[in-house]
């Protein structure tokens, strides 16, 4: 399943490409000058970016229970993004774009006042790698004007901010690792929630896939040259990015089959729940067997902001005149 995952999105992210050279083969051999205008409206790009990322899944969050996407946003976990891609435009309105994405996420349950989730007490980290392939949709469109921005001279004016929505399809790997004894070490193995073992769930696999959406604005400062901020979201269909998703297992069970440290990571929360919020003298845990860890209704999803520099690449005229 992860390898037809990565093949597909392999093809995707090709598929600019491909569309690119084919549209100039058949340029190539037509030799009316309105294939040759129409060859200069198809432009190819290469785009970097560089930015900041965040988490929106059951660790850290809000100081508060239940909320949901960006109400739950912690910005002191805020961390690195970038991005290296390619870009072919049909024409003003409508372009194609692939490539890869990296984002370094984190989470934090000490990090919020909500009384559930500091007993809790769990944290995680991890890279995210990410391939995805999206159409983008322009709102404005660059208009070529003088070469130089003379004050009051006559005719048309460049205009070279443009606005655009973009949306499409992706696959991603994430390792999900905790902090313990000063060391990071990697949950998916370990089984927390009781993947694996007999009456737990099944392991979740570290591919995904995603969702990517969100919105931009360039300007060109240069013939060839754009700069501009994107903000894009990434819906993903896995619960497991944090590592937190259903019911605390059995410890005493993890510990015998997956280790101590197995154990320690699936419940290091600080104390019993407080009996004011639910909380009994009879013994009741938040940690016990059964009771909630996470919440499997609302997958994890990650975004970034990102500053975005786009280079034109050189189109080849391949009809010349005979004169």
């Amino acid at each position: 399943m992860q390898k037809k995952l990565l093949l597909i999105l392999v093809l995707f992210i090709s598929l600019p490409v491909f569309v690119s050279a084919q549209y100039g083969n058949k340029i190539r051999h037509r030799g009316d000058n309105s294939f040759v205008n129409k060859r200069y409206r198809n432009q190819r790009f290469i785009t970097a970016a560089f930015g900041a990322s965040n988490f929106l899944g059951e660790l850290g969050g809000a100081n508060q229970i239940g909320t949901f996407f960006v109400k739950d946003l912690e910005i002191s976990t805020t961390r690195p993004s970038a991005a290296l891609g390619y870009r072919y435009k049909f024409n003003q309105r409508i372009a194609l774009s692939g490539g890869l994405h990296y984002l370094a996420i984190k989470g934090n349950d000490n990090l919020t006042t909500e009384p559930f989730r500091q007993n809790r007490n769990l944290n995680f980290k991890t890279n995210i790698w990410e391939l995805s392939i999206q159409g983008e949709l322009y709102f404005t469109k660059e208009q070529q004007g003088h070469l130089y921005r003379i004050k009051n001279a006559k005719g048309r004016k460049s205009y070279k901010i443009q606005v655009y929505a973009f949306g499409g399809v992706g696959v991603f790997y994430f390792n999900p690792k905790a902090l313990y004894r000063n060391k990071w070490v990697a949950l998916q193995p370990l089984g927390t929630e009781g993947q694996g073992l007999e009456g737990g769930p099944k392991k979740y696999t570290r591919f995904s896939i995603c969702i990517p959406y969100g919105i931009g604005i360039s300007e060109g400062i240069g013939k060839n040259w754009t700069v501009g901020v994107e903000f894009g979201i990434r819906k993903t269909f896995t619960d497991y990015i944090d590592d937190v998703s259903g019911e605390y297992f059995d410890n005493a069970a993890i510990a015998q089959e997956n280790g101590a440290t197995a154990a320690a990571l699936a419940d290091p929360s600080i104390n019993h729940y407080p009996a004011s919020l639910g909380g009994d003298a009879t013994g009741y845990r938040q940690s016990a067997a059964g009771e909630q860890r996470g919440d499997p209704t609302h997958k994890d999803a990650y975004m970034f902001t990102n500053i975005t520099v786009t280079y034109k690449l050189k189109a080849k005229r391949s009809v010349r005149s005979k004169f």
